[in-house]
């Protein structure tokens, strides 16, 4: 695939990146913020690589003024970013935190003066501990605090913000946080799994109704993450390992809402959800008809059956065992993939257009006499794009890109390890050094 310019893509489109307050904000106990569930998960032993802790990470609350100078130099015309909910209400819900809502006012305020156009995510995984101990997701009260929450994001800063992101990823934190515990709060099993998937279906469609209610001229969306599943062989066995994963990776949360209910199929998992949640009775309450669906792709995943494995009967066969190209963290580069699944989104036919919300690629990164020569995240990038470009030439309505990500953060369980930044943070000292593949986007995009 060949990648053309940048203006090739038309000149409404959104060239942006993207962050995350829990990975990138740090100052977690300043200014009347309450502790997330990954500070307190983050304390847990052996549960994030090198007791990582995310403190301090990129110190963005107090560097916010030169990180959104870099973006602007970097060619970026869109700057995403989430909000912290516990710097918002400290408790969950409740007394609002004034000097945090103060910060995102300045923070916004700066992406406006400098021609940036913000893209507010409204729950990027850090749920306020104050709820987690009322049984966070997983409770029946989660649809009034997220009610709330939304309600008061939209009305502060709607007249600010006209580009909203519901939920990031929801089977990201409803799988590795309330089933597989890898990841905060550190729950496991299916009575945990169950009702957080449902909530996140419930609150991701009433966070759209809200936002659409009270902010004018909002553009709504919501981000799904995907990987396209693929049989290891032939095999019948493997065909519907694959089947299996396939919903709970790609489908599960986009068809709710669209309206279809969740997937319907001859697989004892999704039937139990249907049967523990009653969704029949739900159905117009999970719709919601989004102006965009974000996808964010970090890897295809190869499975084989394996019936030791609960549920999915599935387990994945390594890049590396099959000699694919793959990043630092061993996930699979296959841009050809990522088209594939842009063609099947869009396929569905109620999707209005597509967002590229997060894509980026994990390298062991070296600063050696100033400089980071990462040209394997450049040539990642390239066939990314050109992958999103043929979707796009074939009538996939796509309208934007948002690099994964600024600079190199908590990346959650990986800790400070896992390196995805197109610039360069010392943890130690907090500087920020521009990599090749930063240098590399702003001859990109400022190039025509």
């Amino acid at each position: 695939m060949h990648l053309p310019s940048s203006s090739s893509f038309g000149k409404d489109f959104l060239w942006g990146v993207a962050i995350a307050a829990a990975q990138n904000e740090g100052a977690w106990n300043v200014d009347g913020r309450g502790p997330s569930v990954w500070d307190v998960f983050a304390r847990r032993q052996g549960k994030i690589k090198g007791s990582a802790k995310p403190t301090e990470n990129c110190d963005f609350y107090h560097r916010y003024k030169d990180d959104l100078l870099l973006v602007k130099a970097l060619g970026f015309n869109v700057f995403r970013f989430s909000f912290s909910w516990s710097r918002i209400f400290p408790e969950g819900t409740g007394k609002v935190n004034k000097e945090g809502v103060a910060f995102y006012h300045r923070m916004i305020d700066e992406c406006l003066q400098l021609g940036l156009t913000p893209f507010a995510t409204l729950y990027h995984w850090d749920l306020p501990q104050a709820l987690q101990k009322e049984g966070g997701w997983t409770s029946v009260h989660m649809q009034k605090w997220f009610t709330r929450y939304a309600t008061f994001c939209a009305e502060e800063f709607g007249d600010k913000v006209k580009h909203w992101i519901v939920l990031n990823e929801p089977m990201g934190f409803t799988s590795l946080g309330y089933m597989l515990g890898k990841h905060a709060p550190g729950k496991t099993g299916l009575e945990h799994f169950f009702p957080a998937i449902h909530n996140a279906v419930l609150a991701q469609a009433e966070g759209g109704r809200i936002l659409r209610k009270r902010v004018r001229d909002a553009v709504i969306g919501t981000s799904f993450s995907c990987s396209e599943v693929v049989p290891f062989t032939t095999k019948r066995e493997d065909i519907e390992a694959a089947k299996r994963l396939d919903i709970l990776l790609n489908r599960l949360f986009i068809e709710p809402t669209l309206g279809r209910n969740y997937p319907n199929e001859d697989f004892p998992l999704i039937d139990k959800l249907h049967l523990k949640t009653k969704a029949w009775r739900y159905t117009e309450r999970m719709q919601f008809d989004f102006d965009f669906i974000g996808l964010q792709n970090y890897f295809s995943v190869t499975v084989k059956h394996n019936s030791l494995i609960p549920y999915i009967q599935a387990s994945e066969v390594p890049a590396k065992t099959r000699k694919a190209p793959h990043t630092s963290l061993g996930w699979e580069i296959n841009p050809e993939s990522f088209y594939r699944l842009l063609k099947r989104y869009w396929n569905y036919g109620s999707v209005k257009s597509i967002i590229v919300t997060e894509n980026g690629a994990c390298f062991k990164d070296t600063l050696k006499n100033g400089s980071v020569h990462d040209t394997e995240r450049i040539e990642y990038f390239k066939q990314y794009l050109a992958a999103v470009y043929k979707a796009k030439q074939e009538g996939v309505k796509i309208q934007g890109y948002l690099a994964w990500t600024l600079m190199d953060n908590f990346e959650w369980g990986e800790g400070f390890n896992a390196r995805f930044g197109l610039i360069h943070v010392d943890f130690n000292t907090q500087l920020r050094t521009i990599k090749d593949s930063g240098y590399w986007w702003r001859d990109y995009l400022l190039s025509k």
